[in-house]
Order: structure tokens, then C-alpha cells, then sequence
């Protein structure tokens, strides 16, 4: 007969008082009350999918939203994409009808009429904007899709010594974002109580954040745990935040490819979309679970690349236990 954790702990307080308390009974105790290891980051998904997930910390007061599909239209076949315009809008449909974003708090960032033009600068302004002032309660959220890559890196802050990159509409001229100045913008000035959410559809995208832990799986895929992304602190490169919270899907690992399906839809963003209105969203881990699922099964044929969405965050949590919300 197996005894729920509760059951147990009430045993233990009962013979607890008693002299004559069995070694059995003191080393449950020991363990009941022992504090967990700080540097432990590992969780199972079977071990708590039927775990209730803890109530939010903060009311949301405010909600804001910058979203930037490009598609390079006029710049070369080898450039231009077809589904990016169309993921931005279906990102701000999810927005106002999900998560009760208002209108007024959405700023657009395409090749349309009627929207500022995703250039470096609009963008660099938008991301300023969308951190400006903001205060315990806050929910931001950060959607770009469009072209990604990588350059060498000179600050030696990289792993693999290559820092990611975001294209805008005008990079030739302008150059592109590079993850070190989105990591300045939006996630260093994050304070305490205000949650950031960055959901990036290009290829090399995995930590384009430069957040400091990356969610990984054994190879039997049953264990999850948190990897640290950091080189040593002996580097003297500081990419923390004011004690806020920030939390990035992206499309692929920072070697991979992100890809568009046959409609013209990015794979990432089509995935993250149906998982949350398939009621897939209900924690981080059954999110990204149900991305990965799709993404292969749905968005990848057999002559396309490897492509697997990815979760980094500034801290560790338990992603089947945390409720996922924007």
C-alpha cells in the first residue's frame, strides 16, 4: 500500500513525540524537512505532470507587445520568405483574443500598409519602448519572425564562440541585431515582478536572448533539466536583469534552421499557435513538448533539416508545473 506525501508527514509528526520512534520513522522526518539543493535543476515529466501548478506571484497590470514579421520582399529569391507577414498577424490575433492584450498596446512592425517598417532603428525604438517604465505586475512580450544567423564573437561570452543575430528589413545598410544588444535592451532592464516573454520564429535563434539556462532532455526524453549558457564569471561579462523574469521560445537550436511550411507559415510559430489553442499550453512543458511534436511530425519532410524548437530563461523553474501565461 503506497502513502500519499501527506499521509507520510502526518505519520512522521505522530511518532514524532513518541520514545520509542523506529529509525525508519526519524529518517523520513530527516528527509521531509531537509531543504532542497540549490544547484539542483533537474525535474521529471512523469514525476510531475499531476502536480497542481503554484498561483501567479503578480496580478498582470499592464500588457504590452512588440511584433515584427519581415519578409524581405524586393531583396533576391534567396531572401525573401512568404509566411512572416502572415505569422505577425496571427501572433496579434492570438494576443487580443488569448491573452486579452488591448489593441492599443500592440505596436506592428511589417512590410504592410499601415504598420512602421521593421528597419534596425524601429525596432532598436519598439524594444525600448516595450521595457519602458515598466513595474512588478507588467507582461511584455517580444515576437519577431524572419531571417536569423550568426557571427563570429570578440567578447568571448559565447560557447561556441558565435554570437546570433537578427536581420531587419534594412541590415545592408544598417547591419543587423545582434543578440548582445537585444540582451541590453530587454532583458537587463527587467525589474522585479515583470515577466518578459520573446518568442522567436529564425533559424539560429536557440539563445538569441543570451539567457543564462537552457532546457534540455536525456536521451530517453523523460528527464528535463536546466543547462547553464554562460561562460565562467572570470570573463568579467555581466547579462543578468534587475530581478525580473525573462522567458524565450525560439524556432530552433542556435545550429539549426528554422523553416517555413508549404502554406506560407513559419513552422515554429504555426506550432506555438495550435498548441495553445489545442489547450496545450497549460504549462511550459507541455508546451514545448507539443511544439516539438508538431514542428516534426506536421512542418518537417524527410529532406528538411533537423529542427527543434527551444525554451531558455534568466531562471530556473520547473517548466510541468509552471502554468504558461502572456
Amino acid at each position: 500500500m503506497l502513502l500519499q506525501m501527506q499521509d507520510l508527514h502526518a505519520l512522521c509528526i505522530l511518532n514524532v513525540s513518541s520514545s520509542s520512534s523506529s529509525p525508519v520513522i526519524l529518517f523520513l522526518i530527516f528527509l521531509l524537512q531537509r531543504p532542497p539543493s540549490p544547484l539542483s535543476y533537474a525535474f521529471s515529466f512523469f514525476s510531475y505532470i499531476k502536480r497542481l501548478p503554484p498561483p501567479s506571484r503578480f496580478p498582470h497590470q499592464r500588457k504590452r507587445a512588440v511584433i515584427c514579421g519581415i519578409n524581405y520582399k524586393g531583396m533576391g529569391k534567396n531572401m525573401e520568405l512568404d509566411g512572416c507577414t502572415n505569422d505577425a498577424i496571427s501572433m496579434q490575433t492570438l494576443l487580443l483574443r488569448e491573452f486579452k492584450f488591448p489593441a492599443s498596446s500592440i505596436r506592428m512592425l511589417t512590410e504592410m500598409k499601415g504598420h512602421q517598417a521593421p528597419t534596425k532603428t524601429n525596432i532598436t525604438l519598439a524594444l525600448r519602448w516595450l521595457v519602458q517604465d515598466c513595474q512588478a505586475g507588467d507582461s511584455l512580450v517580444f515576437y519577431f519572425a524572419g531571417h536569423g544567423d550568426q557571427q563570429p564573437n570578440n567578447t568571448g561570452d559565447e560557447e561556441d564562440e558565435l554570437d546570433e543575430t537578427l536581420l531587419t528589413l534594412d541590415y545592408e545598410t544598417k547591419g543587423v541585431i545582434v543578440d548582445d544588444e537585444i540582451n541590453d535592451i530587454i532583458v537587463r532592464p527587467i525589474p522585479a515582478g515583470v515577466k518578459l516573454h520573446a518568442i522567436v520564429d529564425a533559424c539560429h535563434s536557440g539563445t538569441v536572448l543570451d539567457l543564462t539556462f537552457l532546457c534540455k532532455a536525456d536521451k530517453s526524453g523523460r528527464r528535463w533539466f536546466w543547462k547553464e549558457h554562460r561562460r565562467p564569471k572570470k570573463i568579467g561579462i555581466w547579462k543578468g536583469k534587475k530581478g525580473g523574469e525573462v522567458i524565450s521560445f525560439s524556432g530552433c537550436d542556435d545550429h539549426q534552421n528554422s523553416v517555413e511550411k508549404i502554406i506560407p507559415r513559419g513552422a515554429m510559430t504555426w506550432a506555438f499557435i495550435d498548441a495553445i489553442y489545442r489547450g496545450c499550453g497549460n504549462t511550459y512543458g507541455n508546451l514545448l513538448l507539443a511544439m516539438r511534436s508538431t514542428v516534426l511530425k506536421d512542418c518537417i519532410d524527410a529532406a528538411s533539416p533537423i529542427q527543434e524548437p527551444q525554451l531558455t530563461s534568466s531562471v530556473v523553474f520547473d517548466v510541468f508545473t509552471r502554468p504558461f501565461s502572456l
